[in-house]
């Protein structure tokens, strides 16, 4: 049940340096898609971090340790105030299922709304939040309810509606409506808050805000899972959330992926209402080596490593001429529907029809197979499989940039 990049002729990677990967012949590859390694692969400042915490100790949390308190510490500084409480685990999956328990703890709810497509991770009870993943198994659960993705491109309401926003989130007042005549109670919506597996998709903004309130006033809370778009990705803010508008809050945050840019990291960020709640069953919480001293010595290098390299700056400005070199090659090749992102995090939609917007599926197959032969990994997303999906290493370049586009250029051609 693993599944290779390019299994028709796999890559075997032996070394990477910050956005290249090198196989076992000594090839270059250009990394177009490894958001994990988000400052770099095996940035030195990170890489030192690790080493020199290892020499001096490595346990479980059960000990006072400065670097716990540090790595919390900074992290706060970087959300909105009330965001204060800080829960440390090893993965992405650990840190969504532990929202859920949050929430449910708190809300004495059961019920989660979803969006379509999404995916939050590979135990058991995210599976079962996963329409991405439940669809393919045994089905969706009773109180899971699936809301549409909030696309202006291809969803229920595009960009030519009036008004998209109130409409996207109408549809989730209207589950909540439905959900509560059949008794059931809602404890959270939970989305990631740039769609990424469902086609790398940009919530309008303030759908997040209309959302909020609806799901607030049915006694649940809203979950923003950032582990795939946190951590300055999206250029001009922090969070992904962000792009939202100031007024929007999460009640609970969750990170990984790039947390620690490839050591197995996370976290979840929660207001103490919730984490009191919480503590109030008696039952401890307690991760054997989620904050562990090395842990917490890579997330806070990978910290100063966004900050010292000016890497959100960077993501804009990059992210900003990627966009506008893929938009030009929209204008040459009806077979590109859709340019959208933000930062470094970008999707390009490819169509069959313009009309249509028919997926382009196995062109998008075919082109990220004939990159890979130019030594470029590219991968594709969405329900289509048609999206290609850039998120690279925060390090990626002008040059890169151009590199890539000018290959895809010719390939279209």
């Amino acid at each position: 049940s693993c599944k290779l990049f390019f299994p028709n002729d796999p890559v075997k990677i032996v070394k990477a340096k910050g956005q290249y990967m090198y196989d076992e012949n000594g090839r270059q590859y250009l990394d177009c898609i490894n958001n994990v390694a988000h400052v770099g692969h095996c940035h030195p400042d990170v890489v030192k971090a690790a080493h020199e915490q290892n020499q001096l100790l490595n346990t479980n949390s059960r000990y006072l340790h400065d670097n716990m308190v540090d790595y919390a510490e900074r992290l706060s500084k970087t959300l909105p105030e009330k965001l204060c409480i800080f829960y440390f685990l090893n993965s992405g999956s650990e840190a969504n299922d532990l929202a859920l328990r949050l929430a449910r703890q708190y809300t004495k709810h059961e019920d989660v709304i979803v969006l379509d497509h999404a995916y939050h991770g590979h135990l058991t009870s995210l599976i079962d939040i996963s329409p991405y993943k439940f669809r393919n198994l045994e089905g969706q659960k009773e109180w899971v309810h699936v809301a549409p993705v909030p696309d202006t491109y291809r969803g229920l309401y595009r960009e030519d509606h009036e008004d998209s926003v109130t409409a996207y989130a109408n549809e989730v007042k209207n589950i909540i409506e439905q959900a509560h005549k059949r008794g059931r109670k809602i404890a959270a919506f939970f989305v990631e808050s740039l769609p990424s597996v469902g086609g790398q998709i940009i919530p309008p903004a303030g759908y997040f805000q209309k959302v909020a309130e609806h799901v607030h006033k049915a006694g649940g809370v809203f979950i923003a899972d950032e582990i795939q778009v946190g951590f300055g990705r999206v250029g001009k803010h922090f969070w992904a959330f962000q792009l939202q508008g100031e007024d929007f809050i999460p009640d609970i945050v969750t990170m990984g992926k790039p947390i620690g840019n490839g050591h197995p990291i996370a976290c979840v960020a929660t207001t103490k209402e919730i984490a009191e709640a919480f503590a109030a069953t008696g039952v401890e919480y307690f991760n054997t080596f989620g904050g562990n001293p090395v842990s917490c010595a890579v997330g806070l290098a990978v910290l100063d490593v966004i900050e010292k390299e000016h890497l959100q700056a960077h993501a804009t400005e990059v992210g900003n001429f990627l966009m506008k070199l893929l938009k030009e090659q929209k204008i040459k090749h009806p077979l590109i529907g859709d340019v959208r992102g933000s930062g470094l995090f970008i999707g390009v939609d490819l169509i069959k029809d313009q009309a249509e917007r028919t997926p382009a599926t196995a062109e998008a197959d075919y082109l990220i197979t004939r990159l890979k032969k130019e030594y470029i990994l590219l991968s594709t997303d969405g329900p289509g499989r048609n999206v290609l999906k850039f998120k690279p290493p925060m390090c990626f370049s002008m040059e890169d940039a151009k590199f890539v586009v000018d290959k895809i250029d010719q390939l279209l051609t």
